[in-house]
């Protein structure tokens, strides 16, 4: 299953940060900002989420919740929250079954080395858990931004 611009997104359902089960489908009717990255307490993914923190009031005030996926257990997403002081979920998918879904899930090179990882990428879902936006292969920089300004311009 790949998700599609403008379809519904199947719900699935992962641990949290705390090792509590949360649904897609428990956001129904607020905006969300679904963001998968490779890996907690990396420089790009640490950069990635301090930004998405900074901006989290500005994501709120727009009726939209981010949540960020990551093949990390939910005992390293708690670590990464307390450290950088997260106010967002981060979920444990250690199997990479929803990466896969989202096809974000490929095979990546590292200084000559092969092997399969995240694609950094952020999926913005709607208030009927509709895909409304997808951004493959994210760029650090300006991400967070383009993300807010999206739900600006289109969702609010």
């Amino acid at each position: 299953m790949t998700v599609e611009v403008g379809k519904l997104v199947k719900d699935f359902t992962l641990p949290d940060q705390d090792g509590e089960n949360v649904s897609l489908s428990d956001y129904r009717g607020k905006n969300v900002v679904l963001y998968f990255y490779p890996r907690d307490m990396t420089p790009g993914c640490t950069t990635e989420a301090c930004n998405f923190r900074d901006q989290h009031e500005s994501f709120k005030g727009l009726d939209a919740v981010i949540i960020g996926i990551s093949p990390d257990t939910a005992n390293t997403h708690q670590k990464f929250i307390g450290k950088y002081d997260l106010p967002f979920l981060l979920l444990a998918d250690e199997e990479h079954k929803i990466a896969e879904d989202f096809d974000v899930w490929d095979l990546k090179e590292n200084f000559g080395r092969e092997y399969y990882g995240v694609v950094r990428s952020t999926f913005i879902i709607d208030k009927d858990g509709k895909l409304q936006k997808e951004y493959r292969g994210v760029k650090v920089a300006g991400h967070v931004e383009d993300a807010l300004t999206f739900i600006r311009e289109n969702l609010a």
